[in-house]
């Protein structure tokens, strides 16, 4: 589906990424870790078109990336949800929703009944939602924010969804309903690119991770193959892991389980 091959980037003279390669297959979580300044979001950045790689191959589904305007690429369906959140804080909930669905309004005359069919598959995966609709979004709490970002980007029909430090500032009890949202929404068919901070967890729900040092790709492997790496619990799994969610939970001890596809 996504297939990155030897990707470098820079900001100015600073080289941000150097020979970075990734796949995401349809259907899968796929989660990038790393330390801050690693990479992480200037490699989902260059996905979506806003850094401009100087070298490499970036396709999806048979499209070269490298060259289209973001707006091109978000009509391919890859929709980034950035880190922070980026609501528009002067409009409100249901205005921030509908946003997201106008990516396809020049090319489909339905775009507004699609939008509200959509919006009622959002409010059902985030109920808490319809009760904010009339809410300015800078009113609304850093956990009711993060639904609000990620239903945005749900509203799009994207086929990759790529989520960018979603549980970043988040209470730990608002992370695990982050987690469990994520790992529903794969469930539900949707193919997921993870850049987490909570390597553990994200790890727990993915079927494939890859780690990134000072731009460079220098791990990668099966989510439980690298839970279990010493190299990588030392840097970057800490103590045992203890998850609250029971949901979530059941996840991470089946989470060698193929992740199915879209219509299988």
């Amino acid at each position: 589906m996504l297939k990155l091959e030897g990707i470098a980037a820079n900001y100015g003279k600073v080289q941000a990424l150097r020979s970075v390669s990734l796949e995401v297959e349809t259907g899968q979580i796929v989660t990038i870790i790393g330390a801050n300044g690693a990479g992480k979001t200037t490699t989902f950045k260059t996905i979506s078109g806003l850094v401009r790689p100087v070298a490499g191959r970036l396709e999806f589904e048979g499209h070269n990336l490298a060259n289209l305007a973001p707006e091109k690429i978000v009509e391919l369906g890859i929709i980034h949800v950035p880190e922070g959140r980026r609501l528009f804080p002067g409009l409100s909930v249901l205005d921030n929703l509908l946003l997201g669905a106008t990516s396809r309004h020049k090319k489909n005359q339905k775009w507004r009944a699609e939008a509200a069919e959509d919006l009622e598959k959002v409010y059902k995966i985030f109920p808490a939602l319809k009760l904010l609709a009339k809410r300015l979004s800078w009113t609304l709490s850093g956990g009711e924010q993060q639904m609000c970002a990620i239903g945005r980007g749900l509203m799009a029909r994207p086929r990759l969804l790529m989520l960018d430090e979603p549980s970043l500032g988040l209470a730990p009890v608002l992370v695990q309903e982050v987690f469990r949202t994520i790992v529903e929404i794969n469930r539900q068919g949707m193919t997921v690119l993870l850049n987490e901070q909570n390597a553990r967890q994200a790890l727990a729900i993915a079927s494939r991770g890859y780690v990134l040092e000072t731009g460079t790709m220098v791990l990668s492997g099966e989510a439980r193959g690298l839970l279990n790496n010493e190299q990588i619990k030392r840097a970057y799994l800490g103590s045992a892991m203890k998850i609250k969610d029971p949901d979530l939970a059941e996840v991470v001890e089946n989470s060698t389980r193929k992740i199915p596809t879209p219509g299988e």
